[in-house]
């Protein structure tokens, strides 16, 4: 097929005549430069597959750099991450940094994850030519380093085939014990593993927050061809420099001196490095320690295809990434498990909870870390006058009530993302103010946002799960010296500060469609707030792109960062609304605060908590429904109760078209065999794991259904997640 022809087919889709037109003229530059040549073959063979709305999202638009570097799948086009989109950023961040640094002898640092491009989506043909096959991050970070030192900047990074990995947060104080004028990072974080990024930082360790991002943004936007470069040429001249085992014993020795109780080492710990580079960080330090620690072999070794992890999301958000975590640690009679997503910076928490070994929520690490901090410190008498703690306007408003109670000062109103932790403890340090708090940075105890993210020392800008790791061991094995688990410690949190029921929801919407209802969803939520949410009535909102709430609008990247909207409603609920700057999905955050009174003290909580569960649930599906129907789409309840990760198109499928054939082939009585046969060529379209992705929902369906005991049975034996 042509390029005219290809084109033509493109002029016909039924989308915005400026996507049409990028999309033309992006991909006439792929398809006519020759350095593009290899992808050819994939170009045509999509266009000859009839691939047409996969070929407008790969060219309507050159991947967003936001959030101080680009993220999203790995492909062919300018909307993908591939070496043209990941090095011509490389080559715009060494145009920033000769602007903002003229004259300086340059120094960065390069880190990459494990991960490795094997198209386990099923999006290219697999009988053509595809040199994105087998690309690794490494690779990438490689060819990275060599564009720096061509440029004449000082590269750090890590020997290439010694196995060693170069975590985010090891990279961010790296960065700072060097002396570093930035980094990079290939990586895509916890993302599905056909997806990759480029991650940039700033000297002072975290990433770029407006209005620099969009200085560095702007840097990038202006870089068409990527410099020649050779990385053995460079390290050769001794222009590439090795983070080694001294500088790596350094950070860690950093995390060991953020310890609250070191004598408390004797407990047993099950980790789980998900398939990535934790096991260099959260592992050394906790064998470092003292901890007795057992690894969870199948997830042990650094793979970036994630081939252990349920639906290959590596993930501790996902409860389900740590199942195989709780089996392990409750067989070898461990007191706690840990897990970390690929780059090691967010930590999860399996443990004994109400009897039974279950994921620790993101929320709930938070609570425990703020109060074992504050509280322990307290009694040590190492309080500071000036502490305090920093969280993100989404993360639980418990950690502010623990706070308040011992005169601990709070940030707790940032943006999403921890590049704005990181710019608090820039002004702190810079400053020793960020807006009413005054404090040294000595005075930092702790900071979190709801994903799993943690951070106990002041001299890294980004969240660090082996900090977060070490102090839940600690206070582990503190627990068990006064008869006390996770689950006691809780109940006495809640019974002291408050319970907290808190329910992060989000919807996966791909291609030009999904962001366009993203953006009329938002638009919807704006004009009309829902006025009532399963009996809470609205109160007031915050819309973060208005300038009396975050003041004039910096840059597009701050723009992009502000499009996020809190509402309060009665009954100590809060709702926040927003687009994922990293991924094509919109989020939601529901909180409900239920403050303590004196019955609270002897009662048995667990009706407490159950309540305020159940009304966020369904708070949440109400709203999730509202903003739904405002953009023409309604869902079932089974299919919002499905798993986050299946995407708008397959849970309409799942709700319309699955569940009325699943029910008629179970009336049928067919062959169990061949049920399962049928349930897996059905799904198969949704993913890795498809069954478990949909169990939640299955059994929604058929809740209300008086199932024959023989049908209730088939249905567990196809669906053995149901909850």
């Amino acid at each position: 097929m042509t390029l005219a022809e290809i084109l033509a087919h493109l002029d016909a889709l039924p989308v915005a005549a400026e996507h049409r037109q990028r999309a033309r003229d992006n991909l006439t530059y792929w398809w006519t430069n020759p350095r593009l040549a290899a992808f050819r073959p994939q170009i045509e063979k999509l266009a000859e597959r009839g691939k047409w709305d996969l070929l407008l999202d790969a060219f309507y638009r050159t991947i967003p750099f936001g959030t101080g570097g680009r993220r999203g799948p790995v492909g062919v086009g300018s909307n993908r991450v591939n070496p043209d989109t990941v090095l011509t950023s490389v080559a715009g961040h060494v145009a920033y940094l000769r602007t903002r640094f003229p004259g300086d002898a340059l120094r960065v640092v390069v880190a990459f994850d494990v991960r490795v491009f094997r198209d386990l989506r099923g999006v290219y043909d697999p009988t053509a030519p595809n040199p994105l096959l087998g690309l690794r991050s490494r690779d990438l970070a490689r060819q990275a380093s060599a564009i720096y030192a061509a440029q004449g900047i000082e590269v750090w990074t890590v020997p290439a085939d010694d196995g060693f990995y170069l975590s985010t947060p090891e990279l961010s104080f790296a960065i700072r014990h060097l002396g570093a004028h930035g980094g990079l990072n290939v990586s895509a974080s916890h993302n599905h593993p056909d997806d990759n990024g480029a991650k940039f930082y700033m000297p002072s360790g975290g990433q770029p927050v407006p209005p620099e991002d969009d200085v560095l943004a702007a840097a990038v936007e202006q870089v068409t061809e990527i410099p020649d470069a050779d990385f053995d040429e460079a390290v050769r001249r001794g222009a590439v420099r090795w983070w080694d085992a001294a500088m790596h014993a350094r950070y860690l020795d950093e995390n060991l001196g953020r310890s609250v109780r070191p004598e408390e080492r004797n407990a047993t710990v099950a980790y789980s490095p998900l398939h990535g580079t934790g096991l260099h960080t959260v592992g050394d330090l906790l064998s470092r320690a003292g901890f007795a620690v057992h690894l969870v072999a199948p997830q042990a070794e650094p793979d970036g295809t994630f081939p252990a992890v349920p639906f290959r999301i590596a993930n501790p958000e996902v409860p389900a990434s740590m199942d195989l975590l709780a089996t392990e640690a409750a067989g070898i009679g461990a007191e706690l498990g840990l897990a970390t997503d690929p780059d090691a910076d967010r930590i999860g928490l399996v443990a004994p909870v109400g009897g039974r070994w279950r994921a620790v929520d993101g929320n709930e690490v938070a609570v425990l870390l703020t109060a074992y901090i504050i509280e322990n410190r307290r009694a040590q008498g190492t309080l500071p006058q000036r502490g305090f703690v920093v969280k993100t306007a989404v993360t639980t408003d418990l950690v502010r009530q623990i706070a308040d109670s011992h005169g601990v000062q709070v940030v707790g109103d940032l943006l999403v993302g921890f590049k704005y932790v990181g710019a608090v403890l820039d002004a702190i340090e810079r400053d020793g103010r960020w807006g009413s708090v005054s404090a040294a940075l000595d005075d930092f105890l702790f900071a979190a946002e709801e994903s799993n993210g943690v951070l106990v020392s002041p001299n890294l800008r980004d969240k660090d799960a082996a900090g977060g790791a070490l102090l839940l061991a600690e206070m582990c094995a503190w627990l068990r010296g006064r008869n006390r688990s996770f689950g006691d410690y809780l109940d006495e949190i809640h019974r002291r500060y408050g319970y907290a029921a808190n329910l992060g929801y989000s919807l996966v919407m791909d291609g030009i469609s999904g962001t366009e209802r993203i953006a009329r969803m938002m638009s919807a939520l704006r004009a009309h707030p829902p006025a009532d949410l399963n009996g809470h009535r609205f109160a007031s909102a915050i819309d973060h792109l208005e300038e009396s709430v975050g003041g004039p609008i910096r840059s597009d990247t701050d723009g992009a960062a502000r499009n996020f909207v809190q509402l309060v409603y009665d009954g100590n609920l809060r709702v926040a609304v927003r687009p994922s700057g990293t991924e094509p999905k919109i989020k939601f955050y529901v909180e409900r605060v239920c403050t303590p009174d004196a019955t609270w003290a002897k009662c048995d909580l667990a009706p407490v908590r159950e309540a305020a569960n159940a009304d966020v649930l369904e708070t949440t599906l109400a709203l999730v429904d509202a903003l739904l129907r405002a953009v023409g789409v309604r869902l079932s309840r089974p299919a919002l109760l499905v798993s986050p990760l299946l995407a708008l198109e397959h849970r309409i499928d799942f709700g319309e078209r699955f569940l009325p054939d699943l029910a008629a082939r179970l009336a049928q009585d067919a062959d169990f065999a061949e049920l399962g046969v049928w349930v897996d060529t059905r799904l198969a379209k949704y993913g890795t794991d498809a069954r478990a992705l949909v169990a939640p929902g299955v059994a929604a369906h058929f809740k209300e259904q008086s199932l024959e005991s023989a049908v209730a049975q088939r249905l567990a034996a196809l669906f053995p997640t149901m909850t």
